[in-house]
């Protein structure tokens, strides 16, 4: 199975107005709940993929309920998400349906206390045996050391098992210095990290940190990937329009999967552009537009290798 970390999890709720306007009131269209938090959504995509898939993180309060319960019904998901006594956070995202445009708000997230941080570390050590791969994704809650990740990167390297990580700021930096398998940072992030906004140096500069592989999401421009193996470009056919909500988790589903697969880089990186790109065309964060995925994995995708491998 592949294990996927949501240390902040939320209930993702998505509202769809007909146009929105600052200092005005809109009429609400179409209301939708899911549970939320990146590695949710990635989990939610590889399990589409048929790929079995172990959620945790925390869980708490009646939003975490509501996660939790949603979950329940998801098939291929297991959850083993470690209750907290802080209720589970929620995201609200605001698509206009004139533009297509997202305004996304988020909660912090509630505020973790040490026994349960330790109670997680124990539950994690315990599922990374059954693990094939894991993926450690998204903010960190109040409570939760800054270095949280390197040490949840440096367990599963002593375990053996393959981690990609996916995360910014202070928690990236550190992460990166525990040598993670994989890092998926967007183009702000890598140039924090790596104080370049050059996407070639700052990937080559992320590896020289710590990071085996470093898979940069460029927007509508789509991956570069700096790794062992060399180097590569995946783009899309055309810009495409939507809800960009969980279009980068998906791309990191695409790898994941490519991984546990054994896939070749340039197909990992096409599943993951064509996941990410079909994502954008679905209204909800966590699901995939599936005939788009499968046109623009099968002719759409342009994947591009690049001299001077690293």
């Amino acid at each position: 199975m592949i294990l996927t970390v949501t240390l902040n999890t939320a209930l993702d709720i998505t509202y769809r107005v007909p146009g929105l306007r600052p200092h005005a009131s809109h009429r609400v269209t179409e209301v939708t709940e899911r549970p939320g938090g990146k590695g949710l959504n990635v989990a939610r995509v590889l399990a589409a993929l048929g790929h079995p898939v172990t959620v945790t993180g925390f869980a708490g309060g009646s939003t975490g309920a509501t996660v939790r319960a949603t979950l329940a019904g998801v098939p291929g998901v297991v959850d083993a998400l470690v209750p907290v006594a802080g209720a589970t956070r929620r995201t609200v995202a605001v698509v206009d349906e004139r533009t297509g445009d997202t305004t996304q708000l988020n909660e912090p997230g509630p505020v973790v206390a040490p026994a349960e941080w330790n109670a997680f570390q124990e539950a994690y050590e315990g599922l990374l045996a059954g693990a094939a791969a894991v993926a450690l994704c998204g903010s960190l809650p109040p409570g939760v050391p800054v270095g949280a990740y390197a040490g949840l990167v440096r367990t599963a390297r002593a375990a053996g098992v393959p981690v990609l990580l996916d995360t910014s700021g202070e928690p990236l930096r550190r992460g990166v210095a525990a040598r993670p398998d994989l890092i998926k940072p967007n183009a702000d992030e890598l140039a924090e990290l790596t104080g370049s906004h050059e996407p070639l140096r700052a990937t080559q500069a992320a590896r020289r940190r710590g990071a085996r592989s470093v898979v940069a999401s460029l927007g509508a421009a789509g991956l570069l990937a700096e790794t062992p193996e060399g180097r590569w470009r995946a783009a899309p056919p055309a810009q495409v329009r939507g809800n960009p909500t969980g279009a980068g988790d998906s791309a990191v589903a695409g790898l994941l999967s490519g991984l546990v697969e054994h896939l070749p880089w340039p197909d990992r990186l096409a599943r993951a552009v064509a996941l990410s790109a079909a994502t954008v065309l679905s209204p909800v964060a966590g699901e995939f537009d599936r005939a788009a995925y499968e046109e623009l994995l099968g002719r759409g995708v342009a994947v591009t290798a690049e001299a001077d491998a690293a």
